[in-house]
C-alpha cells in the first residue's frame, strides 16, 4: 500500500503541476490580445530575444551543416552515393538540426534569462509593486515576452539558422570536397518543398512558445529568494529542451507522417 501511495502522489504531483501550466498558458494567451499593450516591451524583448541571439544561433547552425556534409560524404562514399549530399544536408538542416538546434540554444540563453529576471523581480516583491500600482504583471511582463519570441522564433532566428546551416555544408562540399557550386545549388533546390520550410516555420513558432512559456513560468512561480530563483532557472533550462524534443516528434508526425 505504500507503493502504491507514492506513485499515487507522483501521478497526483504531476497533474496538479500540469494543471497550473495550463492556467498560466491559457493567462498569458488571452492577455496578448486584450489592452492595454506595451509595444515597447515588446520591441524591446525582441531585441533581446533576437537579434542578440542571432551570433550564436548563426556559428552554431554553420559548423552544423558543415559537420553533417562530411558526415554524410563519408557515409555515401561507402556506397558510390556521394551525390546525394547536397539533398540529405538541406532535408535535415531545414526540417530537423536547423529548428532543434536554434530552439535549444535559445532555450538555454533565452528561457534561463526569463527565468532569473521574472524570479528575481518576484522575490524581491517588484511583481506584488506592478499589481499594487495596478500594472497587470501577465500583460507587462509576461505577454511581450511570450509575443517577442513567437515573432523572433520562426521568422529570424530559424530563417537564419536554416539558411546558414544549408551555406555550411555548401562551403565544405564546394571548397573541399569537390562539388560544383552550380550543380549543388540546383540539387538543394530541387528537393527543398515548400512543406519542409513550413514545417520548419511551425517548429520555430511551437519552440518559441516553449521557451517563453517555461521562462514565464518558473520564473514567476520562484520563491525562496537567491536559491529559489537558481532552481527556476535550471527548471526553465530543462524543462524547455524537453518540451521542444517532445513538440518536435508531434509537429513532425503531424507534417511527415504517411
Amino acid at each position: 500500500m505504500n507503493f502504491l501511495a507514492r506513485i499515487g502522489r507522483v501521478v497526483f504531483s504531476f497533474l496538479q503541476a500540469a494543471g497550473q501550466l495550463g492556467i498560466f498558458a491559457y493567462s498569458a494567451v488571452t492577455h496578448m490580445f486584450v489592452p492595454p499593450f506595451y509595444p515597447r516591451a515588446i520591441v524591446r524583448q525582441m531585441m533581446v530575444i533576437g537579434y542578440y541571439s542571432l551570433p550564436v544561433v548563426g556559428l552554431t547552425a554553420l559548423f552544423t551543416g558543415a559537420a553533417l556534409a562530411l558526415n554524410i560524404y563519408e557515409g555515401g562514399s561507402r556506397f558510390d552515393a556521394e551525390s546525394v549530399l547536397p539533398s540529405i544536408v538541406v532535408i535535415g538542416i531545414v526540417r530537423e538540426l536547423g529548428p532543434v538546434l536554434c530552439g535549444l540554444i535559445v532555450a538555454g540563453r533565452v528561457s534561463a534569462s526569463m527565468a532569473a529576471e521574472i524570479g528575481t523581480m518576484r522575490v524581491t516583491e517588484q511583481i506584488d509593486a506592478l499589481a499594487t500600482l495596478s500594472t497587470d504583471p501577465f500583460k507587462y511582463l509576461i505577454a511581450p515576452r511570450i509575443l517577442a519570441t513567437l515573432i523572433m522564433m520562426p521568422f529570424m532566428l530559424v530563417i537564419v539558422a536554416d539558411t546558414v546551416g544549408v551555406m555550411g555544408g555548401f562551403l565544405i562540399a564546394t571548397g573541399k570536397l569537390g562539388f560544383n557550386p552550380s550543380v549543388y545549388m540546383t540539387t538543394t533546390m530541387e528537393f527543398l518543398e515548400a512543406t519542409d520550410i513550413r514545417a520548419s516555420l511551425t517548429k520555430g513558432a511551437v519552440f518559441g512558445f516553449v521557451i517563453s512559456l517555461m521562462g514565464c513560468y518558473h520564473g514567476f512561480n520562484s520563491r525562496g529568494g537567491a536559491q529559489g530563483v537558481g532552481v527556476a532557472t535550471t527548471n526553465a533550462v530543462v524543462s524547455a529542451c524537453m518540451l521542444i524534443l517532445l513538440t518536435n516528434y508531434i509537429v513532425t508526425e503531424m507534417f511527415f507522417s504517411t
